[in-house]
């Protein structure tokens, strides 16, 4: 009897080991059927089993490691996190071949579930297809109404500076932590295109939201994500730093509902105030229509699409800005005296202004090259298989666009490694427009608030520089080191804001 035991104890033993070693083996299998790319795909770093190059990439400074990579794979490289296989383009000549002669290609956006789990498929960033057309080009011509990029927003960026350089007055050259005011100050030119109104510093629930957007956009890009990216059906039963950026998110979300209610209850279709009013008129107009992308939920993911990006890049930039005067005080002098030279101190600075103030001008350019406040764009997706620098990607494959490649590229910059704003000027002294600055990325997804963004840094830029002289804390020096995200934050710091 025991021997009989013993021999079906040994056969349940060894079944088990059997089937063990029969799972791991199909599942690595499938892994390879499954993930395994024509012989003419791009080179890239050795992949492991199911969790792809997870293991290669340090998330706290993607965009330094996928450089690097170039050194080694060349400027079009492949990797794999989980099962999602990426091709990351570097160099300016690359990416101009890629989203712009090619960019019919590589319109849509990827799904990635972390961000779908948010948005749906909707709102002017993520979405693709009729949605995304209808949505962009709405929004275009809605903003550009309000005075999108035209001269006619300049009092309102004005105003809204004054409100900011008294909080600033108000530290009497003190060290003080300039994010949050920054924050709040950038916001509110969005906020009067699509809200109708701004939003007091001292708003409570505003600059919670305010406190909220870096962290979010940190989140997004971090191992966190690229876990939930990659095996979503496990994540989303998880806890983690991947559900504080959903409540993140789906918060900012029900703050902009808030605002669409109010809207609604004093909404007038003759007297259209902001883009909230423009989109419900639209959506009563379109009712019924076929292909309609036109909806309240898409107004909610619109709105934050544009109260997001139309002020996080913005703000960061002139938080780096800062930064960079109060280490290079001989340049932070330098551009102070053009502006007394061309406008003086009795009057407000102008975008008309911009072609007299080339020193400036230039100096703004290079904080946000040397910045590089978006360093790997935002990922696109092939709709059919492309050649591109001498390799087959197929379709359905995520693209990265390496924005830092280009910023910071030897062949397009003479100092590509150091703040200089003499690559932005001719032996005359001119501005000159360099190519290679694609800090808004470039093609047919290129930022839509572009013209936006740059009226509102130099508006912003050449105010502060006019007022205020900026200076580290006695004793301290300032720190370049970073927080990595969808945006590249500079870490927390104090700065002191003299008048002048």
């Amino acid at each position: 009897m025991d021997s009989i035991v013993s021999v079906f104890g040994s056969y349940v033993d060894w079944d088990v080991k059997s089937l063990l070693l029969f799972t791991a083996v199909f599942i690595l299998t499938a892994d390879y059927i499954k993930t395994r790319q024509p012989d003419s795909f791009p080179p890239g770093p050795r992949t492991f089993p199911i969790v792809g190059n997870i293991l290669n990439v340090d998330f706290t400074r993607t965009h330094e490691i996928l450089t690097q990579f170039v050194g080694r794979y060349g400027d079009v490289f492949s990797l794999r996190i989980g099962q999602t296989w990426m091709v990351v383009l570097n160099g300016f000549e690359v990416l101009k071949e890629a989203l712009v002669n090619q960019g019919d290609s590589l319109e849509d956006r990827p799904y990635i579930p972390l961000v779908e789990d948010v948005s749906h498929g909707r709102g002017l960033i993520f979405s693709n297809g009729n949605t995304w057309k209808q949505q962009r080009r709405f929004a275009f011509s809605t903003l550009k109404y309000f005075g999108f990029g035209k001269k006619s927003l300049e009092p309102i960026i004005l105003d809204e500076f004054a409100y900011c350089a008294k909080v600033f007055k108000s530290y009497k050259g003190k060290p003080f932590n300039p994010h949050l005011i920054i924050n709040n100050t950038v916001s509110n030119i969005i906020c009067y295109l699509v809200f109708g109104h701004r939003f007091e510093y001292s708003d409570e629930k505003f600059v919670k939201l305010m406190k909220w957007f870096g962290k979010g956009l940190e989140i997004e890009v971090s191992i966190w994500a690229q876990l939930y990216n990659s095996f979503p059906l496990l994540m989303r039963r998880l806890p983690g730093p991947h559900q504080t950026a959903k409540h993140i998110w789906n918060s900012t979300n029900d703050f902009i509902r808030e605002e669409i209610k109010e809207h609604r209850q004093n909404w007038d279709p003759s007297d259209q105030r902001d883009y909230i009013d423009c989109y419900l008129n639209e959506i009563q107009m379109r009712n019924g229509q076929g292909g309609n992308a036109f909806d309240e939920e898409n107004l909610v993911m619109c709105v934050m699409d544009l109260f997001v990006s139309g002020s996080e890049t913005t703000s960061t930039t002139l938080r780096w800005a800062f930064l960079y005067m109060a280490k290079y005080p001989e340049i932070q002098a330098k551009v102070q005296a053009e502006i007394d030279r061309v406008i003086g101190q009795s009057r407000q600075p102008s975008m008309e202004d911009r072609a007299n103030l080339p020193y400036t001008d230039a100096v703004l350019h290079e904080i946000q090259r040397f910045g590089n406040v978006i360093p790997l764009s935002l990922p696109r997706v092939t709709d059919r298989d492309i050649q591109l620098g001498g390799y087959t990607i197929p379709k359905g494959v995520l693209i990265i666009p390496n924005l830092t490649s280009v910023l910071f590229d030897k062949n397009e910059w003479e100092t590509p490694d150091t703040f200089n704003p003499g690559q932005f000027l001719n032996k005359e002294g001119k501005f000159v427009k360099r190519a290679a600055f694609i800090p808004f990325s470039t093609g047919k997804r290129a930022c839509l608030g572009e013209s936006l963004a740059k009226m509102h840094l130099f508006i912003f830029f050449t105010s502060f520089m006019q007022h205020f002289t900026f200076s580290m804390p006695a004793g301290v020096k300032p720190v370049m080191d970073f927080h990595f995200g969808i945006t590249l934050a500079p870490r927390e710091y104090e700065i002191c804001a003299t008048s002048r």
